[in-house]
């Protein structure tokens, strides 16, 4: 995409500024308003904001690349000499903030005073409009034309167009409400929301814009190095995606801006291509503090009533309605929505937002806990995203959220949704999702924080802070917390909760150890060693589903033939993420019409078999860490009809993994007793 540049002469400071439609900023600065400005202090920190109208407005490009506009906007730095400047030196300028740029355009095969002037738009041009002056046009201008002869053709005046698209501009900036959005995603929502307002987009988008309603930037610019500024931080800047906060390394020539090494995302490639030319817009919300002194749902017993919580729950849930009814910490002075500096974007990875841990075991009931906190949140005016790292879980908590709150609209977001562009206050997402939005929530509650994928991706993390507004919080939960986290706990930097017990009163089932040689020395001997199958025929004897883990994929089929042949009287499957009948073979497994699933770690979470008993073999391999091993020991003893299944850690080695695991089963099962949660 490329995109006009022009400077403003506000009263006090020049301010250069980025447009999709000149024509627009022309009309608003003949209207005479203002522009939203930086207040900054003598220690550099932004002390609020200001509104200044235009004296001057200078055309400096028509057509510059999107990438590079963006660059000049984020790091223009006003100067008293830009008073005197002629077209020149503004000219002069430009080339001189774009020198990293040029250079490797030159790099790319792009050589030439006139080649590298047609790049970047510099054409004749000049003074567009002064107050004492009135209008006035030089040179070639790119004006939106063709959408205001059409409007006028069909509904008259200059000014009913203006009027059109005051109008156009709230409608869109609603639909943008929370939103970061690439072009294409944009056009996308127009389409099914708002088509109306296709043909006239860019002057709706750029006249809220102007209201510092939608932020314009690209999906990936140009971040300085830390601590460094002037020359020295553009020569050492590194390119990000604005979308995913990773860092850009990829580049090819491109079609839409003209650049011979337009800069890429693969990150976030999933998502549609974020680049160096690719619009970014963001949507504007304002945030919902909670209550001061108890508007809204007091923090009550009834809150917690209505959700039949056991008492273990009702203690990390009453614990987690008091970090949310704490006073929110607002900034100094409100924001001027997107006044400040766009090049900041990036901050927030170091935004510091409130978070609260629940650490429950598994099949503590998590997601009942959750609900009086939705409730909260909801009851208060906020809005609340509920994500989680895989699509199967989102659906499977969509229709039991959706019965909690049967009053509450919710959209349910993931990968090929048909409700991605709905409104609604409540949303059930995967955790990918969460790039389309920005500081759209008051309450993120973020599901199994420790699994595949978001579990150790920097990408999604950075995703999660960007959708949480500036005064929203953070709920976690985990039956396997991150060491990080688990550090943070213990030194007493992060709240939490824990819930040792599970909902009917039960300990955890404690892993046993059974010596054995590896998987792989077992299928060299064609046979199961006799500890292993008779622990097997005892779990078969008294009637239990049977999960054995194993570490490789590979192991699975021959494994699955052993257990036949030993076992010949009962049914045996296997499965893995390879299998395109895994999802057939669990059903039959949940239904009994399996007695023995051999997986991976696959189905270490989110599966509950009433009943079972699991063995994990090779339980040493570098490849079950403690939080896996304490997950696949958490599909045993989950049924209160047979709350003490059996758990076996099979192998040749005792490892400090499995010392682990069985030390933090332990733990709870003890915080558990001492609560009084557990049946005598």
């Amino acid at each position: 995409m490329k995109v006009a540049v022009y400077a403003v002469r506000l009263e006090q400071v020049w301010k250069l500024m980025i447009s999709l439609d000149i024509g627009t900023d022309l009309g608003w600065c003949l209207e005479e308003r203002g522009w939203l400005i930086e207040k900054t202090g003598r220690n550099g920190f932004r002390e609020g904001h200001q509104v200044e109208r235009c004296s001057t407005m200078v055309l400096l490009s028509a057509v510059m690349p999107l990438g590079w506009a963006v660059q000049l906007r984020d790091s223009f730095q006003a100067k008293l000499e830009m008073d005197g400047w002629k077209l020149k030196g503004w000219h002069e300028y430009i080339r001189g903030a774009l020198k990293r740029e040029l250079e490797q355009e030159r790099q790319g095969g792009v050589s030439g005073y006139h080649a590298e002037e047609n790049l970047l738009g510099l054409r004749s041009g000049g003074v567009l409009w002064t107050r004492r002056e009135g209008l006035t046009l030089y040179g070639e201008m790119v004006l939106e034309q063709y959408q205001r002869e059409r409007y006028e053709e069909m509904h008259g005046s200059e000014a009913m167009w203006r009027e059109a698209v005051d109008v156009m501009a709230r409608r869109i900036t609603a639909a943008l409400e929370g939103r970061s959005l690439l072009e294409a995603e944009l056009q996308q929502l127009l389409a099914e929301r708002l088509p109306e307002l296709v043909p006239a987009w860019r002057s709706a988008v750029q006249h809220a814009h102007l209201q510092g309603l939608v932020l314009l930037t690209a999906g990936v610019a140009a971040v300085a190095a830390r601590g460094l500024w002037g020359p020295l931080a553009r020569l050492r800047a590194r390119y990000r995606c604005r979308r995913c906060g990773s860092e850009v390394h990829s580049r090819t020539p491109c079609g839409s801006c003209g650049s011979s090494g337009c800069a890429y995302c693969e990150a976030c490639l999933a998502l549609g291509r974020s680049r160096s030319c690719a619009l970014l817009l963001r949507g504007s919300a304002e945030a919902v503090p909670p209550p001061a002194g108890g508007t809204g749902a007091p923090l009550t017993g009834s809150l917690l009533d209505r959700w039949g919580l056991s008492p273990a729950q009702r203690d990390a849930a009453s614990a987690a309605l008091q970090f949310l009814a704490q006073p929110q910490v607002a900034p100094a002075e409100p924001a001027p929505r997107y006044a400040q500096r766009p090049g900041r974007l990036l901050q927030s990875r170091e935004r510091s937002l409130p978070r609260f841990l629940l650490w429950a075991v598994t099949g503590a009931g998590k997601t009942e806990m959750i609900f009086p906190l939705i409730h909260y949140t909801l009851s208060t005016g906020g809005k609340v995203l509920v994500a989680t790292p895989r699509r199967d879980v989102v659906l499977e908590l969509a229709p039991r959220i959706s019965k909690a709150f049967p009053e509450e609209k919710i959209a349910v977001l993931y990968g090929g949704s048909t409700q991605r562009w709905e409104e609604a206050r409540l949303i059930l997402a995967t955790t990918h999702q969460l790039m389309r939005f920005y500081h759209a929530f008051d309450l993120v509650i973020i599901d199994e924080l420790d699994a595949f994928p978001y579990h150790n991706d920097p990408m999604l993390a950075f995703a999660a802070k960007e959708s949480c507004k500036g005064t929203g919080r953070f709920i976690f939960l985990s039956a396997t917390p991150p060491a990080q986290m688990q550090r943070e706990v213990r030194q007493g930097k992060l709240e939490h909760a824990k819930v040792p017990a599970r909902f009917h009163g039960h300990p955890l089932p404690v892993p046993r150890r059974i010596r054995i040689e590896s998987v792989e020395g077992c299928l060299r001997r064609r046979s199961l060693p006799s500890s292993l199958a008779a622990s097997l025929e005892q779990s078969i004897q008294r009637g239990a589903q049977i999960f054995i883990f194993v570490s490789r994929i590979r192991h699975i089929e021959p494994l699955t033939g052993l257990l036949r042949r030993r076992f010949s009287s009962i049914s045996v499957e296997g499965t893995s993420s390879q299998d395109e009948l895994r999802a057939e073979k669990v059903l039959d497994f949940r239904a009994t019409k399996t007695r023995v699933l051999v997986t991976t770690t696959i189905l270490e979470r989110g599966v509950t078999v009433p009943k079972s008993d699991v063995f994990i073999l090779d339980a040493d391999s570098d490849l079950f860490d403690e939080a896996s091993l304490v997950q696949m020991a958490g599909r045993a003893g989950r049924s209160k009809d047979d709350p003490a299944g059996r758990v076996w850690f099979a192998s040749p080695e005792w490892t400090r993994s499995q010392r682990g695991a069985v030390r933090q089963i332990r733990s709870m099962n003890t915080i558990a007793h001492k609560k009084g949660f557990l049946h005598a």
